[in-house]
């Protein structure tokens, strides 16, 4: 596990995860859906062809830019699956879409506006593949500031 230096001292030297752990907002975890998916698997309600396609660019985003978890692949039982972290957002520019790393996460949060960012487990032999989870990084946007005062925001007859 790889420490990471502050970009602009706001966060210790931390793994990247941990720090990842501390500035995530909105978080969405999608785990009874996973498990629904996985019941319907079992019991031959949906095909292991259905689940397990992940498309070239997810399993070889797994192999460079993905994370190792404890959970092993639910289909093939062969190995233990990859997490990936997909970026979403406006102000991202030519990032947006693409796969990072934790750390490139923890400084990307440090420097860019509100994005979001989409977890995908991968088993990178079978290809089974499934959201996970899914959160907020970044400043939040700044607040809408109100005027103060008896006269600030209200309007007599005469305007």
């Amino acid at each position: 596990m790889s420490l990471i230096a502050p970009c602009h001292g706001h966060l210790s030297a931390l793994p990247a995860t941990l720090v990842l752990v501390r500035i995530q907002r909105q978080v969405v975890d999608y785990a009874l859906r996973r498990r629904s998916l996985l019941a319907d698997v079992y019991a031959g309600r949906v095909g292991v062809a259905e689940v397990c396609d992940a498309n070239p660019y997810l399993l070889r985003a797994a192999k460079f830019h993905g994370r190792g978890s404890e959970v092993t692949c639910p289909i093939c039982r062969k190995e233990q699956l990859t997490l990936v972290s997909w970026v979403y957002g406006e102000g991202l520019g030519q990032a947006a879409g693409s796969a990072r790393t934790p750390a490139e996460l923890v400084r990307m949060a440090e420097s860019n506006e509100e994005f979001s960012v989409h977890v995908v487990e991968v088993c990178r032999s079978c290809s089974w593949n499934h959201l996970v989870q899914s959160y907020v990084l970044g400043s939040a946007p700044a607040p809408v500031r109100r005027r103060t005062g008896t006269r600030a925001g209200r309007r007599s007859a005469a305007e």
